[in-house]
């Protein structure tokens, strides 16, 4: 199976997110960007199914949720650290989300991802 098939199609394509959960991180490995591209808003019927499928590999896409962190989608932020942000322990990460805690841009603080990250 070309692995390019588990990524949803549309925001209602719950039959492709279902299927994650035959595969390994491993095997996904490849498309994590793609998933996490489906987390940008929580709103979204696939969303839910690729965040409960990415929960248990948080740590290994650490890099992946830094650089969400480090980017100018605050909506996409308050998405990943709510999905992640109370169980990841990457280093990094904290960083990131420290420096969102103590030197905030006003995007991040108007789209309520500081408050998020104070949590």
């Amino acid at each position: 199976m070309n692995i390019e098939n588990l990524i949803p199609k549309d925001k209602f394509d719950i039959e492709t997110a279902e299927k994650l959960k035959n595969y390994s991180f491993e095997e996904i490995k490849p498309i994590i960007p793609n998933l996490l591209e489906w987390l940008q808003d929580l709103n979204w019927p696939v969303s839910q199914l690729i965040a409960d499928f990415l929960i248990p590999y948080s740590e290994n896409i650490a890099f992946e949720i830094f650089k969400i962190l480090q980017g100018r989608d605050e909506m996409w932020k308050y998405w990943i650290l709510l999905i992640f942000g109370k169980i990841i322990k990457n280093e990094l990460v904290i960083k990131e989300v420290n420096r969102i805690v103590l030197n905030p841009t006003f995007e991040e603080i108007d789209a309520a991802v500081y408050e998020l990250a104070k949590e």
